[in-house]
């Protein structure tokens, strides 16, 4: 989980919008349109759950799951 949170935060532009404890709550706001995408990531479950990778996919607007966890291999 700490791994996907990096990845969001320090490499796709998310920001920590709260949370604490065991999952982190980040943001997303698109700089052109104002769009804003929130997801929470458990930081204390590694590897995180194939079902609870996918809803994460879906809150950062993935359309192919199968890409997401590519690019997401790609940045670790």
């Amino acid at each position: 989980g700490r791994e996907v949170a990096k990845v969001l935060i320090n490499a796709w532009g998310y920001t920590r919008n709260g949370g604490e404890g065991s999952h982190l709550k980040l943001r997303w706001e698109d700089p052109n349109t104002g769009e804003v995408r929130t997801t929470v990531v458990p930081v204390t479950h590694d590897p995180v759950r194939k079902g609870t990778l996918q809803s994460i996919a879906d809150d950062c607007g993935a359309e192919d799951f199968r890409r997401f966890c590519e690019e997401l291999d790609r940045c670790l």
